[in-house]
C-alpha cells in the first residue's frame, strides 16, 4: 500500500506563509517570550550602558554654571519721554528677541574677550574636557585632515614665512583674539525668563570663578552697550537737527531778502525818493495791514492758546501753559509757576527718597494742587484780556482793509506786487517760525546727550556656583541605563529577526504543515557532539572513542525510559497509524543538512525497534559518508552496495545485533563513486528491499541529506514513509519549506518531524503559555534522568 494514496484529510495543509496565521495584530504573549529570551542581551547591555555611564562620570570634568538676570525696564525710559521727541517703547516679543540677539552678538563678546583678557586665559581657550569630547573631536581632525587641500595649506605656509616676527605675532594675537570671541559667542547662554521682561544671562565653565567673572563682564558689558547705544541715538538726532537748522536758517535769511528785494524792485520801499503820495499812502496802508494781520494772528493764536488751556481744565493748565512775550518776568503767572516748579521738583526728590505716603509728600502735594488752582484762575483772566486784545486787533485790521479798499487809483501792476509782497512776506514768517521749533527740539536733544537713560537694569547680579551643574550624576546613569536597555532591546530584536529556525513543535504545525513527532535532548550534555553524519561532523566524531560513539547509537536500547526514547517511540506510534494494515513497512530517516543527528536517530529507532521484539533491518544507504557504519565500528569489506550489484540477499552482507537480534546494513565507503542515486533507484536495489520485506516487520534506512545529493529523493519510490530529523535552532524553516514545495513526492511521505539537539533549558523560552515546553521538568518522575542517561552510554 502506497503512502501516497492516503486520504488528503490526515495531512496536514500547507500553510500559505512562513509568518503565522496572524490573527492577532499584537501577540502579547509572543512579546513575551521574546522578552524573557532576549533577557540576558538587556541585562548585559544595560550592564554595559552603566559601565560606559560610570566612564563618562570619571572621565568628565564637572561644569559650572553663573546665572544672572536682567530686566528691560521701559520706566526708566519715561525720564527720557518727557524730554524726547519720539519715545522709545517695547511692545512686543521680537523686541526681546532682539535684545537676546544683541547679548549673543559678536560686538558684545568682543568687549567681553577684551576687557577680561580671555584670549590670553588658557582655562578659557584650553579647558579640560571629557574623553568623549577628545574621541569626537580627533575623528572630527581626522576628517578634517582628509578633507583639507594641501595645496592651500602650502600656500599659507609659504606666505606665512614670509611676514616678519613682530608681524606674525599680530597675526597670531589677532586670530586668537577672533577664536576667543567666536568661542565666548557660542558657549554664552541668553533667554527670556516665561513671559516677562527678564532675560537670563548664563555661562558654563569648569572653573566656577571665570563663569562668575565672565556673566559679571557680559551684564555690565550689556548695560554700557544699552547706555551707549542711547547716547549714540540722541547725538544722532542732535546733528541730524543741526544739519537742518542750517538749511532752515538759510532759506529763512533768502525769504527775507527777497521780500526786501521785492519791495525795491516795485517801489514798495519806504523813503522820499519822489514816490506818489498815493502809492506811498496804499504801500503804508498795505504795511499797516500787514503789521495788523500779524497782531490779529498773534492776538488770536495767544486766544485761543488759552482758551484751549482753560477749557481743558486746571489739571492740565501747568503743562499746557505759556508766559506771553509781553508779560513781564514778574508777573503773577510766572511767579506761581516757579512756585509749582519748585513744589514739584521736591516732591518728585520725597517720594523717590521716602515714598508717596510721607507727611511732607502729602502736604506738598496739596501745596501743588492749590498752585494749579491759583494759576488756573489767573489763566481765566489773561484769556478775557486776550480775547479783548484779539477783537480790538481784528477791528483794526477791518479798518484798514477798508480804507484800502477805498483808496482808488491803484494799477492792477501795483494790486499784483501787493499780493506777491504779501505772499513772499508770509513764507518768510512760517520760514521763520518753523527755524524757532526746530532750535527747540535743537537744544532739547543738547540737553539729553548730558543725561542718558538706558532701560536695562541688573536685578540679580552672578554669584559663585557651589555645586556643578554638569554632569548629573543621576541623569547620566538613568540615561546610560535607559540607552543600555534599547540597546539591549535593539540587539534582541535583532536576534528575534534573525530566528529562523525551528523551536517548537508548534513552529513545525504552523510553519510547515508537518505533524510533530517529539523532542529529542542532546546526547551527552553539549549541543553538536551527537553529530554524525555530516563532512563537517567527522572531526568531531573522531574527537570521541569508539565506545562512546557506539554508546550514542544505542541510547533507546540502554535507557529505554528516558526522554529520548519517548520521542521515537511516539513517531513509531505514528507511522503505525498511518501505515496501518500494511505489513512491512520502509521508513526513510532524512534531514536537509549534514550534521542534524539523522544516522543516530536512525540506529535509536530501529534498536527501539528491535528490542520491541519487532523483526527490524537497519540499512546505511549514506553510500557517499556512511556515518552510521562507522559509528556503529562496522568494519567489513561488502555491503548494502555489493549487495544491490551482486544481486546478493541481506544475509550475504548483513550483520546481527546479538542483543536485540537487530539486522544491519552496513556501507562501504568506495573511493569516489558519485552514482549512488542510481544505485539508490536501481531494478537491483528494489530486488533487495522486497526480499528483505519478506523477513523483516520493519525496515529502516538511513538516507543521505536532501540538500547536497538527490540520494533520498531516488530512493523515495521505496519508502513508505519518512521520518524528517530536524536540528533544534539550526534548521532554517526557509529551507524545509523550499524543500516541501519543490519535492512534493517527498513530502507527501513524510509521517513527521522531531526536533533533534534540543537543549530542555532554553526549550521552555520558546514555548507559549501553557504549552508542553513549559512543563518538561514536571515530567522528570516519567523518564530517566539525563544523568542516568549519560552514565549508561559511557559504560
Amino acid at each position: 500500500m502506497n503512502y501516497a494514496n492516503f486520504p488528503l484529510d490526515k495531512r496536514m495543509p500547507l500553510p500559505n506563509s512562513d509568518a503565522g496565521n496572524g490573527e492577532d495584530f499584537i501577540d502579547i504573549e509572543r512579546l513575551l517570550g521574546m522578552a524573557a529570551r532576549q533577557a540576558k542581551v538587556v541585562a548585559a547591555c544595560a550592564a554595559i550602558g552603566l559601565f560606559l555611564g560610570v566612564l563618562y562620570l570619571q572621565t568628565t570634568p564637572p561644569t559650572y554654571t553663573s546665572v544672572s538676570s536682567v530686566l528691560i525696564d521701559e520706566g526708566l525710559n519715561k525720564v527720557v519721554d518727557e524730554v524726547s521727541a519720539a519715545s522709545v517703547s517695547m511692545q512686543t516679543d521680537a523686541a526681546l528677541l532682539s535684545q537676546i540677539e544683541i547679548l549673543q552678538s559678536a560686538r558684545l563678546a568682543a568687549v567681553v574677550v577684551d576687557k577680561q583678557k580671555l584670549d590670553q586665559n588658557p582655562d578659557f581657550m584650553n579647558p579640560p574636557v571629557s574623553a568623549l569630547a577628545k574621541g569626537i573631536g580627533f575623528v572630527r581632525g581626522l576628517i578634517g585632515y582628509f578633507r583639507s587641500s594641501p595645496a592651500v595649506d602650502a600656500d599659507n605656509i609659504d606666505n606665512i614665512s614670509q611676514v616678519d616676527a613682530a608681524t606674525r605675532e599680530a597675526m597670531i594675537a589677532s586670530a586668537r583674539r577672533d577664536y576667543a570671541i567666536l568661542k565666548l559667542q557660542s558657549e554664552v547662554m541668553a533667554q527670556r525668563v516665561g513671559r516677562s521682561y527678564v532675560i537670563a544671562i548664563a555661562y558654563q565653565s569648569t572653573d566656577p570663578a571665570l563663569a562668575t567673572a565672565i556673566t559679571k563682564a557680559y551684564s555690565d558689558a550689556y548695560l554700557a552697550d544699552q547706555l551707549n547705544a542711547s547716547f549714540d541715538a540722541t547725538e544722532r538726532a542732535a546733528v541730524w537737527l543741526q544739519g537742518r537748522l542750517t538749511e532752515l536758517r538759510e532759506s529763512s535769511q533768502a525769504a527775507s531778502l527777497a521780500v526786501e528785494k521785492f519791495k525795491a524792485e516795485h517801489g514798495l520801499a519806504a523813503g522820499s525818493d519822489g514816490q506818489l503820495i498815493s502809492d506811498k499812502q496804499l504801500s503804508d496802508l498795505n504795511a499797516q495791514l500787514i503789521v495788523a494781520q500779524a497782531d490779529t494772528a498773534r492776538a488770536g493764536a495767544r486766544y485761543q492758546q488759552y482758551k484751549t488751556i482753560v477749557e481743558s481744565g486746571s489739571d492740565n493748565a501747568f503743562n499746557d501753559s505759556a508766559i506771553s512775550s509781553d508779560q513781564p518776568a514778574s508777573s503773577v503767572i510766572a511767579t506761581l509757576k516757579a512756585r509749582y516748579l519748585t513744589v514739584a521738583k521736591r516732591l518728585q526728590d520725597i517720594e523717590a527718597n521716602f515714598g508717596p505716603e510721607h507727611p511732607q509728600a502729602v502736604a506738598l502735594t496739596k501745596e501743588k494742587t492749590d498752585l494749579s488752582t491759583q494759576i488756573f484762575g489767573e489763566l481765566k483772566q489773561l484769556t478775557e484780556s486776550y480775547r479783548n486784545e484779539y477783537e480790538v486787533a481784528l477791528s483794526r485790521e477791518t479798518a484798514l482793509r477798508q480804507k484800502i479798499a477805498d483808496a482808488a487809483g491803484k494799477s492792477s501792476i501795483d494790486n499784483q506786487s501787493q499780493v506777491k509782497l504779501r505772499e513772499l512776506d508770509q513764507q518768510a514768517t512760517a520760514l521763520t517760525t518753523l527755524y524757532q521749533t526746530f532750535l527747540g527740539r535743537y537744544e532739547e536733544a543738547s540737553q539729553q546727550q548730558s543725561f542718558p537713560v538706558g532701560k536695562v537694569r541688573i536685578i540679580s547680579d552672578a554669584a559663585l556656583p557651589q555645586s556643578a551643574t554638569s554632569p548629573r550624576t543621576s541623569k547620566v546613569l538613568a540615561l546610560a541605563l535607559v540607552l543600555g536597555v534599547l540597546m539591549g532591546a535593539g540587539f534582541g530584536g535583532l536576534n528575534e529577526f534573525n530566528e529562523r529556525f525551528f523551536r517548537t513543535g508548534e513552529d513545525v504545525r504552523d510553519r510547515v504543515g508537518l505533524k510533530f513527532l517529539g523532542y529529542l535532548p542532546t546526547i551527552g550534555g553539549k549541543v553538536g557532539k551527537d553529530s554524525d553524519d555530516g563532512q563537517g561532523d567527522v572531526k568531531t566524531a573522531n574527537t570521541l572513542s569508539a565506545a562512546e560513539r557506539r554508546a550514542r547509537m544505542r541510547v533507546s536500547v540502554d535507557a529505554p525510559a528516558s526522554m529520548f526514547s519517548e520521542t521515537l517511540r511516539n513517531a513509531k506510534i505514528a507511522f503505525d497509524v498511518v501505515m496501518e494494515g500494511q505489513g512491512s513497512r520502509v521508513i526513510g530517516v532524512i534531514s536537509l543538512l549534514p550534521g542534524e543527528g539523522k544516522s543516530t536517530i536512525a540506529a535509536n529507532l530501529a534498536g527501539l525497534l528491535a528490542a520491541n521484539g519487532a523483526k527490524t533491518l537497519l540499512i546505511d544507504g549514506d553510500l557517499r559518508n556512511p556515518g552510521l557504519s562507522r559509528n556503529l565500528g562496522m568494519e567489513t569489506e561488502q555491503g548494502l552496495m555489493e549487495a544491490v550489484v551482486n544481486g546478493q540477499t541481506w544475509q550475504s552482507v548483513g550483520k546481527i545485533d546479538r542483543q536485540t537480534k537487530l539486522a544491519i546494513i552496513p556501507a562501504v565507503l568506495r573511493g569516489q563513486f558519485s552514482h549512488t542515486s542510481e544505485l539508490l533507484s536501481s531494478a537491483g536495489m528494489r530486488r533487495f528491499i522486497e526480499n528483505a520485506k519478506e523477513t523483516f516487520e520493519y525496515i529502516v534506512v538511513d538516507l543521505p541529506p536532501l540538500g547536497p545529493v538527490v540520494d533520498a529523493k531516488a530512493f523515495a519510490p521505496l519508502a513508505d514513509g519518512f521520518v524528517l530529523v530536524t536540528e533544534w535552532g539550526r534548521t532554517p524553516r526557509a529551507m524545509v519549506r523550499s524543500m516541501l514545495e519543490q519535492e512534493p513526492y517527498v513530502a507527501n511521505k513524510i509521517v513527521g518531524v522531531v526536533l533533534n539537539k534540543v537543549d530542555l533549558k532554553k526549550l521552555a523560552k520558546y514555548g507559549s503559555l501553557g504549552g508542553s515546553e513549559k512543563f518538561f521538568d514536571k515530567y522528570s518522575s516519567y523518564y530517566l534522568e539525563k544523568s542516568e542517561v549519560r552514565a549508561r552510554t559511557a559504560a
